[in-house]
């Protein structure tokens, strides 16, 4: 059973902490306050209602009559206050009420075994001054809750901006742009974990760009010095008699030398070294005419003519790979559509697997099992790769997305190339690319 995940942002939690830790603070120093003042407004009270006691005795015993409220033998005297007179002493004592005011009492014992007794209610300008103590308590606590969650907002609004400057600059660094650094995206002057952890992504990203170098540079050596060998084979294999077996010889020996040299392909493109030569082409009739050459079989439909500056020798190459791969892992017929700057490339089989779909092409990954998985996997990274050297972008979509349904003949993959409005510079360089979401046909 999943258990109940509530997702709310740093700064909202840094906020209720200390709008709760606030509140706790507030609350027990106006409880401290409130206590204190009162205690030390009834001290006060018992004090002038023992003086004016002492005076009204002196009244008493001079007059032998009470004066001033003072009552003898008052049947109503509190039994604490009582305690205190039966052992001889004179006290005063506070009565709590159920209005909240109480009444503050005094009594002195005499000498012929009464009791001298005064009371009234605690002093009215006190208790105006204790509601206003309250007022300005609760107003004061309320202040510094709103005040501690504002500042709460502040403190874990810049630290949440931090960590979605991180979390997006990793994001980026996921989708393979290992130039990106976290570090230089989480910027700011104050320095705390979110720093650390961009070190840590930061040198993980450089750890893994190594790697990745290395294996390149493996794997562009080996096959480097594969070529010279394999070339000998394939001028070996010429010299063999004819037959059956020399035609086995030579078919392995040319699959050996094209895996060869598209290696050495991926290579180059990873260093990221190659450069396109643009020229201006018509993009519709180019297309028409190469392909009609590479295939007669294949519909070519121009939907709308555009010129585009590209390099012909990089486009040809990367509409070779997805036609090799249509007719290799899909069905027939291979539609071909160009409108504009766009060109889509359509079979009929049984669609890319989910795989490429998630995760784009792989190096010697032939697909799933609903595939025929004959080659190396090495065509469409290669399309992928002229694709980025173009400034173009490449991408994978079934006809029928997974799970539903369809009519016989409606399904099959659609492999879709978007030129650039801007050509790569001479240098290399790119422009900001923008691509607009156009309904694919």
């Amino acid at each position: 059973m999943k258990r109940l995940a509530l997702r709310t942002g740093v700064r909202w939690k840094i906020s209720i902490a200390i709008a709760g830790v606030s509140a706790l603070v507030a609350v027990a120093l106006s409880l401290v306050v409130h206590n204190s003042a009162r205690v030390s407004m009834l001290d006060n009270a018992r004090e002038v209602q023992l003086e004016r006691l002492l005076f009204a005795q002196r009244m008493y015993e001079s007059t032998n009559e009470p004066k001033f409220g003072m009552k003898v033998d008052d049947p109503t005297l509190p039994h604490e206050l009582r305690s205190k007179t039966n052992q001889g002493r004179r006290a005063t004592y506070v009565q709590e009420n159920v209005s909240g005011v109480p009444d503050v009492w005094a009594a002195v014992p005499l000498g012929n075994g009464t009791v001298l007794s005064l009371h009234s209610k605690f002093a009215d300008r006190s208790t105006t001054i204790m509601k206003y103590l309250d007022r300005s308590l609760i107003i004061g606590s309320v202040s510094v809750v709103f005040g501690g969650c504002a500042l709460g907002v502040l403190i874990g609004g810049q630290l949440s901006r931090r960590l979605r400057r991180a979390a997006a600059a990793a994001s980026r660094v996921a989708q393979g742009n290992t130039e990106v650094r976290v570090g230089e995206a989480v910027g700011g002057i104050v320095r705390d974990e979110t720093d650390d952890l961009a070190r840590a992504v930061d040198a993980l990203t450089d750890a893994l760009n190594e790697r990745i170098e290395a294996e390149r540079r493996v794997t562009a050596d080996i096959a480097h010095e594969l070529r010279t060998p394999v070339t000998g084979l394939l001028t070996a294999a010429e010299l063999l008699p004819p037959g059956r077996p020399t035609e086995l010889v030579r078919d392995r020996a040319q699959a050996m030398r094209t895996l060869v040299e598209d290696v050495l392909e991926v290579a180059r493109l990873d260093s990221a070294s190659e450069r396109a030569e643009l020229q201006e082409i018509a993009l519709g009739e180019f297309v028409e005419r190469r392909l009609t050459l590479l295939n007669p079989e294949i519909k070519v439909q121009v939907v709308h003519e555009s010129w585009v500056s590209t390099d012909p020798r990089r486009l040809e190459r990367i509409l070779g790979n997805l036609l090799a791969n249509a007719a290799r892992h899909g069905g027939t017929p291979v539609e071909v559509t160009v409108e504009g700057r766009v060109v889509r490339v359509r079979d009929h089989g049984p669609g890319f697997p989910e795989a490429l779909l998630r995760e784009g092409p792989s190096r010697f990954r032939t697909g799933a099992s609903d595939r025929a998985g004959h080659g190396h996997g090495l065509g469409l990274t290669i399309a992928a790769g002229q694709a980025r050297v173009l400034g173009a972008r490449l991408t994978f979509r079934n006809v029928i997305p997974a799970g539903a349904k369809g009519r016989a003949g409606e399904g099959g993959a659609i492999a879709v190339l978007w030129l650039p409005e801007h050509a790569p510079t001479a240098t290399g360089s790119f422009p900001m690319l923008s691509f607009p979401d156009l309904p694919d046909h």
